[in-house]
């Protein structure tokens, strides 16, 4: 039976799912700052200040399902983060809906061996701590609410430390720098998967007072690399890895960069997300790698900009 939905977001995971319940029959109200989004029959798009709590509410009124897929500067992400979420709370409550949050790995800390969902929250950084607050203020809340978690994205658009630093080198031809070891293995999420880890987690009973992991390629990023290099067409890549004192250096004159000096465990050591769980209980699998590749080196088009 058709639903509606109210999305948050419209970055590459907010506008995926918004398409997928779209396409299944189900009505999609999508809020940004500047109401852009894809263009579908079946989607509505609003222009919303999402820490506006009482709008939020309005408009999330008579929906089944909020999804929380705003993404805040990742400089800003201890100041713009908890209002973000505390409004999405407020709403969800007022309206009686349900509340899907797109989450990450950071809350987890440094955990050691594959990450499961049941693990504690022990993070050790200021962007991990804003993580983690937000899902224990979201499981004390009331609302019926289950938060799906991705690491590093692969995607069309995506936006990665890989694929904003090292990608673009590599696809020039170029000596392409890592900030960290080459050769760990990491979990590339593709934003597609994120998108249906949401819907289905969204449609489940089972998924209240939960977290669900998306099902992700474990690939060192030299691994990684070679994938791109070949679906590319070009020889094999040139990586180098880029010092963690380097890293500072250019967050000296770059407050992006800046931030992520103190994620960057993430990639020194091997993140392996365990989405067992997901698979089994979800029906939700990874696309083929060779999918994950081509979208990603997919030329933007004059859809994308809409």
């Amino acid at each position: 039976m058709p639903c509606s939905h109210l999305i948050v977001g419209a970055g590459p995971t907010g506008t995926h799912t918004a398409l997928l319940l779209a396409e299944a029959g189900d009505s999609v109200t999508l809020a940004t700052r500047r109401g852009n989004g894809p263009l579908h029959p079946n989607i509505a798009r609003v222009a919303l200040d999402a820490t506006d709590g009482e709008a939020l509410a309005r408009l999330v009124t008579g929906h089944a399902t909020l999804f929380n897929c705003a993404m805040p500067r990742y400089d800003r992400w201890p100041q713009d983060f908890p209002p973000i979420a505390a409004a999405m709370l407020h709403a969800a409550r007022q309206a009686g809906a349900a509340l899907v949050m797109l989450g990450n790995a950071y809350g987890y800390g440094e955990a050691a061996g594959p990450l499961t969902e049941d693990l504690p929250m022990a993070p050790h950084t200021a962007k991990g701590r804003v993580r983690a607050a937000m899902w224990q203020d979201a499981l004390a809340s009331g609302v019926r609410v289950a938060e799906v978690r991705a690491s590093d994205y692969l995607g069309h658009h995506a936006s990665s430390l890989y694929t904003l630093m090292t990608l673009p080198a590599l696809l020039r031809g170029e000596r392409a720098v890592y900030a960290g070891d080459l050769d760990a293995p990491h979990s590339w999420s593709f934003t597609r998967d994120v998108a249906a880890t949401l819907v289905a987690a969204a449609r489940d009973e089972r998924s209240w007072g939960r977290a669900w992991h998306v099902p992700s390629h474990d690939l060192s990023a030299r691994e990684l690399s070679q994938h791109f290099a070949a679906a590319a067409g070009l020889p094999a890549p040139v990586l180098e890895r880029m010092p963690l004192a380097a890293l500072r250096t250019l967050g000296e004159t770059d407050s992006i960069l800046a931030e992520v000096v103190e994620m960057a465990y993430l990639y020194e050591q091997p993140l392996r997300l365990d989405a067992q769980a997901t698979r089994a209980m979800l029906g939700i699998a990874a696309s083929p790698l060779e999918q994950v590749l081509a979208d990603t080196l997919a030329p933007t088009t004059t859809a994308d900009a809409a």
